[in-house]
């Protein structure tokens, strides 16, 4: 599928996001800034189409996402399932990791990471976060 026009307002949020990151996040970027993850170039707070994710590889058509308790809130699940089902939409997968995950297992996570840059059927991003 092609990828959708990025609206300005997005480019503009997403750039704004990139001042003001949470603290899991600067932890994340830490660890994957540099191409310091297999050598994978990533992007932080990067529009797709009228949704922005925390962390894209290009390369691997990989988004990384870091979910904090704002998720549980009603309706953002469902709004969360609408963005997953657009972002897949466009060839992209999407790992979902929780906030408290990355702070408690890090290394672990890093390598769930890695192994979902090299796509395949087994690829840790196709499964959904516990």
């Amino acid at each position: 599928m092609q990828r959708p026009k990025t609206p300005g307002y997005i480019r503009d949020l997403a750039r704004q996001l990139r001042q003001r990151q949470t603290r899991h996040e600067d932890l994340l970027w830490a660890c994957l800034r540099d191409r310091q993850l297999g050598g994978a170039k990533f992007r932080r707070q990067h529009p797709l189409g009228r949704y922005i994710v925390d962390f894209y590889c290009h390369e691997a058509r990989l988004a990384v996402e870091l979910e904090g308790s704002i998720h549980n809130q009603e309706g953002q699940q469902e709004y969360d399932a609408v963005r997953r089902e657009r972002i897949e939409e466009l060839g992209i997968r999407l790992m979902v990791l929780k906030n408290q995950e990355l702070v408690e297992e890090l290394e672990s996570t890093l390598a769930r990471i890695l192994d979902a840059l090299t796509p395949g059927p087994l690829s840790q991003a196709s499964k959904p976060a516990l």
